[in-house]
Formats: structure tokens, C-alpha cells, sequence
């Protein structure tokens, strides 16, 4: 691994120098694929002017595009430049230079042109990077698959500290300040590892909730009930979120405001839609009676109140015109946690986790009716958050076992934060039918491939989470049949 030493930027902001004087700590990354654009990123270690080139071959010798940007210290010397004029399913390098100094060398690629008919498509599907609980090898698998993009859906950087047998620790404590997040992602971002995954794809990315604070909905968090204190936070968080992301100069967030919800067409084999279940979400069912260890709901009944939603009001109708309006093989909805019903019993008791969708079964429906109204009949919902790996039938009736399933989940485990115990989720598997298969105390990410007769996915999980060398195998795999929703063992 990487040798650990830190230098001072400027403005006083700590950032990790993998060599004294290196121009570009933080390495490089792209995202936002679109067919003939494509959004660079990087962090420098001082303010000043830097270029930038993007070429057909990774020697940078046919440049197609190429021009200067500003680091500037009130944005922490983080670079955005959104590049355009480029041909659609094209392979692209690009590297930024200053001051003498060329930053690694990145690839990148197009999406494919909304006429297109490309034979295949592949991602990977990754969230729950805990810095203090493993090391970052799936990152480095996954920088050596061949993937049109990875699909991150939260949980890039943990605020705070929490976990057993901790392999290495974060400098600082809880965040709460901007430049508390500002090193948070600096420390995440100097590992050898993510840098790669980065350098070698491009990232379509949205958050959950470690990128601000544990559980938040809205504008408060459980540890901070004043909406006026914690959306100052939120402002912090969300800059340092898109100071930190390969997202374009348009999206940089005004306060604690920042449009996320996106949707990208590849050719006319898939949409893809990221959604943002954080920022517009109603509180927490029943709050006065939650177990502020658990947040489990029973016999709440504001938790079926109609009124409640996930994705607020303009994101929730952006969302069923995208369905009514999609026209591709398949719809893919990337999101941050698992979709499912998860009814955690005992016996007769119904108890729901108030975190998650369970906690608004009424939103959860008013989506699952726009995917069952798309004339896209084939649906994949991909998530993380759980710290487990999950197959799933999506239903819009979850209490009658033989409902149609209308969409297929997959949840893609952690990169590396710790998951729940085997026997417990052995026992939810036997209490909800829908869930077709479960995989715990295993890190790793989900890789999906996606051609016009079916979708592969594949449960890529590591040996030891622990080591930071560790191997990568496909523990489980599972096929979806176009026509035929539902998770079926491969």
C-alpha cells in the first residue's frame, strides 16, 4: 500500500502526497458518460491553472480535445471540466498537467449514441466503503473489469468512526465542517486502489447518507434535530461531495440544495436512472418512538400515511415520465438501498426498518406502479446501504405471494463496512418469499452485463476484506430472462 504522509495545501486543507511536491494527490477520475461528452476531475495541491487533454490512444498522442481550468482554493482546488465534441462508445485517455508535473494517465469512456444498438453492456455496482473496516481491493478488482461505467449508490466516505477490528483509521473525528469533509475524502481518496477504479472508468455516482450524517432525512439528522444548524452541515457536505465527484460544473450545489436525480441512455439496450432518496425524503415515521439503536417500526401507523415520500414531489413525477416515457430493452433504477420488503417479525409481529423503504411502503408503491406502467417491461433495480448482497422480486403487493413480480433487485454487498449476522438474514429469507437469495459477512461489489436476451449478474465477493491483497471471486451469479422479471440462480 501507499505510504501515508500529508502535506499542507492551500487554505490550511491537509491533503495525502503520495511523493513531495506531486501536483495531483488525489489522482484522476471521470463520469457522467453521455455519447459525445464526458465530465475530468482532479484535485490539485495548490491553487493555480492547470491544462488538460483527452486522445483517442493511451500514449496521448492523438489528442482530440484539449484546454486550461482554474483550481481554485474556495472549491479546494478541485477541477471539473466538462468535455464535449466526442464520438459516441469510444474509449478515451486524459491526463491533466501543471506546473511541470503530469497527473496518471485515466481511461474513459463514451455512452454509446441513443440510436445504437450495442450487443452488450456492463456494470458494476458498488457502495459502503468504510476507510477504517478492510482495505480497498474490490476497488482494485473492479478497476480491472472491463465496465462501460461504475454505478456508486452511497456511502463513498463514512462520517464518523464505528466498527469492530478496525485494519486502519480516519484522522479527525465525526464531520461536521467543511473542512472535516473536505479531509475525510482527501484521506479516502489518496488510497492506491480507489484511484484506480477511478482512472480506469467512468463513475456515474449518487449519495446516501455517511457523505453527511448517519440516518438523516431532509434537513436533520438524528444527532442533530435543528434543521437550521444541520442544513449549514448539509451545505458543507454537499460541497464537499461535488468538490470530491467527477460530476459537471452545472451541478455544483447551491447551500445545502444539489439536483443529483439524473437519467443516461446507453444506445437502445438500457436507461439508466439515479435517484436520490436523502435529500427530499419526509422525517422518520413514529420518531418520538424510535429505538434510536435500531429505528425498527411497529404498529405506526404514520408510516402509511400517503403524504409521505422518498423522493419529494418533482422528483417523484421526473420519475414516472421517465418510465411512461422510456424506450429502451431494459430500465435500470440505481438507488441506495434495498427496495424490498424486509418484514424482521418475530412471529406475528410486523416490525420494519424506518430508515429505509419499508418506512414508506406508500412511495415505495407509487414507484413500483410507474415501472409496472413503463412500456419498458423489464426493470433491474440495483442498491447497496444493507452491507450485504440481496436478490430480490419486486412486487407491488408484497403481502400476496403470488403477485406478479414487476421489477428484479440486486443489492451489490460493501466495498467494505461490515454486515449483518448470517442466521439473521437466514431467518428473514424464510419470512419474506420474495427475497430469492441472501450473502453476509462477504465484501465485495455486484457486476451486472446486460445484453437484448438477459441480464447476468454476478456476486463478486473478496476472501478477506481484511487483506489489502486479497483475491476476488464470483461467490453467486443469477440470470433475468427479458420478458420475465425475477431473479432465477445461474
Amino acid at each position: 500500500m501507499l505510504r501515508r504522509s500529508f502535506l499542507v495545501g492551500a487554505g490550511g486543507l491537509a491533503l495525502p502526497a503520495m511523493a513531495q511536491g506531486q501536483a495531483f494527490p488525489l489522482g484522476v477520475a471521470s463520469g457522467c458518460p453521455r455519447p459525445t461528452s464526458i465530465v475530468l476531475w482532479t484535485r490539485m495541491a495548490a491553487p493555480g491553472t492547470v491544462t488538460w487533454a483527452i486522445a483517442e490512444d493511451e500514449g496521448m498522442r492523438r489528442v482530440v480535445r484539449n484546454g486550461a481550468a482554474t483550481a481554485e482554493e474556495r472549491w479546494a482546488n478541485a477541477v471539473h471540466v466538462d468535455v464535449e465534441g466526442l464520438q459516441p462508445s469510444r474509449f478515451y485517455w486524459y491526463r491533466f498537467t501543471a506546473n511541470g508535473q503530469a497527473s496518471p494517465v485515466g481511461r474513459t469512456r463514451t455512452a454509446p449514441a441513443p440510436s445504437d444498438k450495442p450487443a452488450a453492456l456492463r456494470f458494476a455496482i458498488a457502495s459502503c466503503a468504510q476507510y477504517e473496516q478492510g482495505y480497498f481491493a474490490a476497488y482494485r478488482h473492479m478497476a480491472g473489469e472491463e465496465l462501460d461505467a461504475v454505478l456508486f449508490v452511497g456511502d463513498y466516505i463514512y462520517e464518523m468512526s464505528w466498527g469492530r477490528n478496525l485494519v486502519r483509521h480516519h484522522t479527525g473525528g465525526r464531520c461536521t465542517l467543511l473542512h472535516e469533509y473536505r479531509e475525510r475524502y482527501a484521506q479516502y481518496k489518496s488510497d492506491a486502489d480507489l484511484q484506480a477504479a477511478h482512472a480506469a472508468h467512468p463513475w456515474i455516482v449518487t449519495w446516501d447518507d455517511h457523505e453527511v450524517t448517519d440516518d438523516y432525512t431532509a434537513d436533520i439528522g438524528p444527532q442533530d434535530p435543528d434543521p437550521a444548524r444541520f442544513l449549514q452541515q448539509r451545505a458543507a457536505a454537499y460541497q464537499a461531495y461535488w468538490e470530491h465527484m467527477p460530476l459537471p460544473n452545472a451541478l455544483r450545489p447551491a447551500g445545502p440544495s444539489m439536483r443529483l436525480f439524473d437519467r443516461y441512455r446507453f444506445g437502445d439496450l438500457a436507461e439508466l436512472t439515479v435517484i436520490d432518496d436523502r435529500q427530499y425524503r419526509s422525517h422518520h415515521a413514529c420518531r418520538a418512538t424510535l429505538n434510536p439503536r435500531g429505528k425498527p417500526l411497529e404498529s405506526c401507523d404514520e408510516r402509511l400515511d400517503p403524504a409521505r415520500t422518498m423522493l419529494g414531489a418533482e422528483q417523484e413525477a421526473w420519475f414516472a415520465s421517465g418510465m411512461k416515457s422510456a424506450s429502451a430493452r431494459w430500465n435500470v433504477l440505481a438507488q441506495q438501498t434495498l427496495m424490498a420488503e424486509l418484514d424482521r417479525g418475530p412471529g406475528e409481529r410486523h416490525v420494519y426498518w424506518a430508515d429505509g423503504w419499508d418506512g414508506y411502503p406508500v412511495a415505495r408503491q407509487r414507484l413500483l406502479d410507474a415501472v409496472a406502467a413503463s412500456p419498458t417491461r423489464d426493470t433491474l433495480v440495483l442498491g447497496g446501504d444493507v452491507h450485504a448482497f440481496w436478490a430480490a422480486d419486486l412486487k407491488r403487493d408484497f403481502a400476496q405471494a403470488k403477485a406478479p413480480t414487476v421489477a428484479t433487485e440486486f443489492v451489490g454487498g460493501s466495498i467494505t463496512s461490515q454486515g449483518p449476522p448470517a442466521d439473521r438474514l437466514k431467518g428473514y429469507m424464510a419470512r419474506n418469499p420474495h427475497l430469492r437469495a441472501a450473502l453476509t459477512q462477504v465484501n465485495g461489489y455486484g457486476l451486472v452485463v446486460l445484453d437484448a436476451r438477459k441480464a447476468l449478474v454476478s456476486f463478486r465477493t473478496l476472501a478477506d476484506v481484511r487483506d489489502p491483497q486479497s483475491a476476488v471471486a464470483t461467490a453467486q451469479r443469477f440470470a433475468v430472462e427479458a420478458g420475465r422479471p425475477g431473479a432465477v440462480r445461474g
